[in-house]
């Protein structure tokens, strides 16, 4: 019978963390994987889990299958289940659903998004449901992304001559 791995690490400078339960405290790190990880006040480059849990962190690269933020902040988000609250993420796929509570996000790409008292820049959803106040709506985004396509065609002419 196999003993599961668990390691609890208080403020301490790291490079690369792996086990089954990681719970790390006043740290940085530069990648955790494991399954169940909970971090508290965590820099961290790169964190890949299956059950994901962040309290006042910062990652770069934040990849789980249940992915939880609390006032926190995550460059790109990937997982199947995402929950934002009280913080941002300027990238968050989800394969089925994003939750946002009181939230900002740039790109959200969800099966479905729930949100409340948040904004978000582009929102791709099937359905979106609650406040959510978004800054481009699908048709905006193809009228700007014909106008910088133009405008990118035009000058990579004028550039050949």
């Amino acid at each position: 019978m196999m003993e599961k791995e668990e390691k609890d690490i208080r403020d301490r400078d790291l490079e690369i963390i792996e086990g089954e339960f990681i719970n790390i405290n006043q740290s940085t790190v530069r990648n955790v994987e494991g399954g169940h990880v909970e971090m508290q006040q965590v820099g961290a480059l790169s964190v890949d889990g299956e059950k994901i849990e962040a309290t006042q962190c910062a990652s770069a690269l934040t990849h789980g299958d249940e992915i939880f933020f609390n006032q926190s902040i995550s460059t790109v988000t990937i997982g199947n289940n995402t929950t934002v609250n009280y913080s941002f993420s300027p990238v968050s796929l989800s394969r089925y659903e994003t939750t946002l509570n009181r939230s900002a996000a740039g790109l959200v790409a969800a099966g479905s998004v729930k949100a409340d008292n948040s904004v978000a820049l582009m929102v791709l959803a099937n359905k979106v449901e609650g406040e959510l106040t978004t800054l481009l709506d699908w048709k905006s985004a193809v009228a700007i992304g014909a106008v910088v396509g133009g405008v990118w065609g035009l000058l990579s002419l004028l550039r050949r001559k």
